[in-house]
């Protein structure tokens, strides 16, 4: 079995891949920084000596970064079993205020990455007629907020791509789940305060996913919606 993997060099994307290599999943991650991507291939080869465990640094906010990476996994890895588009960027900002070009840049990275990669994939994946899909999206894919602006434009979008794809996807036995966490412990939340136990942990969001998989052939959880127990932030 084959977990693809983006953004998968730190925060959701490394639990997500450490959950399945426990699990005995071969990997195929994808980063933009090379480095943090080779120490955390070399960390789960070091805890997982029994599974391959493969990754390419590439930004696949680019369309053509996503496209390269599609054809180097199949290649590689033939199937596609599970595919977990992680790769996310946010920008701080309102509508009014916001630095120019921020919607473009999340734009990009939050909803082409996942769009380019996914389209990429496909025909084998419909040739198999099997596979499931998450998509990372976010409580700002539900709801406006203050300093939300465009990346809260880009996570609804991306929403609105997974509907789209599971609508389409159920008739080729694919399954496709969005993902729509609250707060969780990255390193965007380091320094800002907000004490560590008042948000979630990012294997949370792993082990939803990883269980999400774990259902009969007729079953799909389309959608996750998990948030911090006191509530959003």
């Amino acid at each position: 079995m084959n977990a693809v993997i983006t953004g998968a060099s730190r925060g959701i994307g490394k639990e997500v891949a450490r959950i399945f290599a426990l699990h005995g999943y071969d990997l195929y991650l994808c980063s933009q920084n090379e480095e943090s991507l080779l120490k955390t291939i070399e960390e789960l080869e070091m805890l997982y000596p029994n599974i391959s465990i493969n990754g390419q640094a590439l930004d696949l906010g680019k369309k053509q970064n996503a496209q390269l990476f599609a054809e180097w996994l199949l290649n590689q890895a033939g199937a596609v079993d599970v595919l977990v588009n992680n790769v996310g960027t946010f920008i701080q900002g309102n509508v009014s205020d916001e630095p120019d070009g921020a919607l473009e840049k999340m734009l990009e990275v939050n909803l082409y990455s996942a769009y380019h990669t996914t389209r990429a994939l496909l025909p084998r994946m419909i040739a198999a007629e099997q596979g499931h899909i998450f998509n990372i999206c976010s409580i700002a894919s539900l709801a406006a907020y203050p300093g939300g602006g465009a990346y809260s434009i880009s996570k609804y979008a991306l929403l609105g791509f997974t509907k789209n794809l599971r609508q389409e996807m159920k008739f080729h036995g694919i399954k496709v789940t969005a993902v729509i966490p609250g707060a969780v412990y990255t390193d965007s939340w380091k320094g800002s305060g907000v004490p560590h136990e008042r948000i979630m942990e990012a294997q949370d969001i792993a082990k939803l996913i990883y269980n999400a998989t774990q259902l009969s052939p007729q079953a799909v959880v389309e959608e996750i919606v998990v948030r911090p127990q006191m509530g959003d932030l």
